[in-house]
């Protein structure tokens, strides 16, 4: 094949479409507050969810790709989609996805920015769902636009842009089948809705942790009492739902007990972690925002990078029932919850894990309180077939031309649900797992940046390998 060119150098076929173009359109998109349906029950009477799918659309539509269809799928029981589809010079097919919805404020940004406010500072773009993942179906289109500029032939290309994966994507399977006869079979499925390790060169993601989530709510008294006449006679809600909480969890160590709640770490994931600590060092636990002296369990990066991809984590995401400290008077409260989100090893099954949770945390209530975990749709994760040669090659190749860097594998902490989906369903496909969300960018937090020339480069890595995707031998 020809030298592979850059095209995300400044001055390059994409600074004018990014600066021009895309952040305009992205600054336009975070003012819209169309949070996921699970944060926003009434999203359709709100309507915020529709104006960002037209606003997307709006722009998809004004590019110069020739042939491209698009059209937005509503049925009346479902979340829109928009769906995209871009004629190619083979019979193949590779479909690019993304999402639209977003998660809620968050407290804790910064003066001047807000979930709904877009700053530009620099290289960042402040604001709520431009990293994750906004700005997806903007760099699947603009790399088809720069291919079709550049008279590169690549293969029919299919977009489906989802608009409830912050909710677990519940609505997606029912979409995917109904357009399966569209979608064909693809060889290649590409999602840019995943992270990197830093900002210098093209992560693929291999593996993603799967979630049970739910609210555990534990009730010791019909009405809150005074503290002084309950105290030492009525159990405290908070004192048993923190025993509830370590059935489940080492509060030591934060080890989670129940064994099948764990997986085997592959060979190859192990020695992905290790070339991945060997790049990122101590950033592999300083990019966190730590107060004071907290610190990690440990200081081992590989050790770190698993727990944080290949082993189950606990994090305590909300708490109901309790006034604000400044509100609080001498009364023992009648109950207490709290929203569990618990992170799983990709292989391990997330309903079998969330009936696991429920019966584990509601047998044998401390005290005979009133214990009850209602959870929430579960997420089982995903670990990628291993890369074929050509597509390693072709990682490879973009990497350093758009980074002048080494392309790196990495597990990813978080979920998409929609690739364990389609892993199931196109068990033959290559799958490139990628995504802008970095050092700091601080995805569904306060102060969520998208790097721009990070978002740029990327989008060129997606032109590349679409390029070298037609020519692929194994």
């Amino acid at each position: 094949m020809t030298p592979t060119p850059s095209w995300s150098h400044p001055g390059g076929p994409l600074d004018a479409t990014f600066e021009g173009s895309i952040v305009p359109a992205l600054e336009r998109y975070i003012r819209i507050p169309n949070k996921s349906p699970i944060f926003d029950p009434e999203w359709r009477a709100h309507g915020h969810m529709d104006r960002a799918v037209a606003e997307v659309a709006a722009w998809c539509r004004e590019r110069d790709v020739p042939g491209l269809s698009l059209e937005v799928i509503s049925p009346p029981d479902l979340t829109p989609l928009l769906w995209m589809e871009v004629p190619g010079q083979t019979d193949d097919t590779v479909l690019l996805y993304g999402h639209l919805d977003k998660q809620p404020e968050m407290t804790g940004w910064d003066e001047g920015k807000g979930p709904w406010t877009p700053v530009r500072e620099g290289d960042r773009l402040y604001g709520r769902g431009g990293a994750d993942d906004g700005y997806a179906a903007f760099a699947s289109l603009a790399a088809l636009e720069l291919l079709a500029r550049e008279g590169v032939p690549h293969a029919r290309c299919v977009l489906l842009i989802e608009c409830c994966e912050e909710s677990g994507s519940p609505d997606l399977p029912a979409h995917v089948e109904r357009l399966l006869p569209r979608i064909g079979e693809p060889s290649l499925v590409v999602c840019l809705d995943s992270g990197c390790g830093n900002y210098e060169q093209l992560w693929s993601t291999t593996s993603l942790r799967g979630m049970v989530t739910g609210e555990l709510r534990v009730d010791v008294l019909r009405e809150g009492v005074h503290s002084g006449d309950a105290g030492g006679i009525v159990p405290s809600s908070f004192r048993l739902l923190r025993q509830l909480l370590s059935r489940l969890e080492d509060e030591a160590t934060g080890r989670i007990l129940p064994a099948a709640l764990h997986a085997e770490i592959p060979a190859d994931r192990r020695a992905q972690a290790a070339k991945m600590a060997d790049t990122l060092g101590a950033e592999v636990y300083r990019k966190y925002p730590f107060a004071g002296s907290t610190h990690p369990h440990g200081d081992d990066p590989t050790e770190l990078i698993l727990d944080r991809t290949w082993r189950p984590s606990l994090a305590v995401t909300g708490l109901g029932g309790a006034p604000r400290p400044e509100d609080a008077g001498n009364v023992l409260r009648p109950g207490t919850a709290a929203k569990l989100s618990l992170r799983l090893p990709p292989t391990v099954d997330g309903v079998a894990a969330t009936a696991l949770v429920k019966q584990l945390l509601e047998a044998d209530p401390p005290q005979g309180a009133e214990v009850h975990f209602e959870p929430e749709p579960s997420a089982t994760g995903w670990n990628a077939p291993p890369l074929l040669p050509w597509l390693e090659q072709a990682l490879e190749r973009a990497s350093q031309a758009e980074f002048d860097r080494p392309a790196l594998c990495m597990g990813e902490g978080g979920t998409i649900p929609f690739m364990a989906m389609l892993g199931e369903r196109f068990p033959n496909a290559q799958f490139l797992i990628t995504g802008v969300l970095g050092p700091g960018s601080n995805a569904h937090g306060p102060n969520e940046f998208l790097h721009i020339p990070t978002a740029r480069r990327l989008t060129a890595c997606v032109a590349h390998i679409l390029r070298d995707h037609p020519h692929r031998t194994t």
